[in-house]
């Protein structure tokens, strides 16, 4: 999309120098108006050419040849890559809309659970929780204040919060899941949500090949709570993405989704007042 655009944006700038180029020569050389001038320079340059306005002169008819082996293949250009272009986003939107539905899914079955889990090992809950009690009446503004703060948050887990049983349990269940959504080519269009899916995924690997976590070392403690720190970060961030993405886009989905944040100490899937 961005080589498309761009080569959109070289075809653009050269159409627009012939049509200067050829309006100024056009007035100069045939006598003609600001307003003939141009007109003639589209109409030749689109292969219109309806006759009432022609070059007069040798000078101008040679003219008009240069315009025309310059400008013809330039307007067709920008007309191809414009619509080039319309396809491409409406193709990419759509994609979007399938990424965002597997994103949607994978809260519902995950990710909203690993939430709620993190946020009981993190000794700093207390202090990111206020910005993370999305409401209705967010802004724009809001989230990407929230986005920012979320995004620069140093995240932690502390060992001895931390259940790892528990966790290694609600993963397990939900591995072959995880694995389902990897498999996904649609994830290519969305590089940050694969990142998340990959950091979770290692992490339940991680817990998979350890059958006994009452004697492991601190040292490999440590490694874990690294690994749950950096899918909790992943997971934040990216929940807060997909809550402005429901706000704007499923006000019945950001409903529920208010509802069951899991930052909010008091949710509850009952509508109240």
């Amino acid at each position: 999309m961005q080589n498309l655009s761009t080569r959109l944006k070289v075809f653009l700038v050269i159409f627009f120098t012939v049509m200067i180029f050829g309006t100024v020569g056009f007035m100069y050389i045939e006598k003609r108006s600001l307003i003939d001038s141009a007109y003639f320079v589209i109409v030749t340059m689109a292969t219109v050419g309806y006759g009432d306005i022609h070059p007069i002169t040798d000078l101008g008819k040679a003219f008009t040849v240069v315009i025309i082996v310059m400008g013809v293949g330039t307007f067709l250009g920008v007309i191809a890559n414009i619509t080039e272009v319309v396809l491409t986003r409406r193709e990419t939107e759509s994609r979007m809309q399938k990424l965002n539905m597997v994103i949607g899914v994978f809260f519902s079955e995950v990710g909203v659970g690993l939430l709620t889990i993190f946020s009981r090992y993190d000794p700093e809950f207390d202090v990111i929780r206020p910005g993370l009690m999305v409401n209705a009446n967010w802004t724009e503004k809001d989230f990407q204040k929230a986005i920012k703060e979320a995004g620069a948050h140093d995240y932690g887990a502390k060992i001895e919060h931390i259940d790892f049983p528990v966790l290694k349990s609600f993963l397990l269940e939900r591995r072959d899941f995880l694995v389902r959504l990897l498999e996904n080519p649609v994830l290519l269009e969305h590089q940050s949500f694969t990142d998340l899916l990959r950091a979770v995924f290692h992490l339940a690997e991680e817990l998979s090949y350890r059958q006994d976590f009452e004697d492991i070392p601190r040292a490999d403690l440590n490694h874990l709570a690294g690994d749950i720190k950096r899918a909790y970060h992943y997971i934040v961030v990216e929940w807060l993405v997909y809550m402005r993405f429901l706000k704007n886009n499923y006000p019945f989905l950001f409903s529920l989704a208010l509802r069951l944040n899991p930052f909010d100490k008091e949710s509850s899937v009952t509508v109240k007042g």
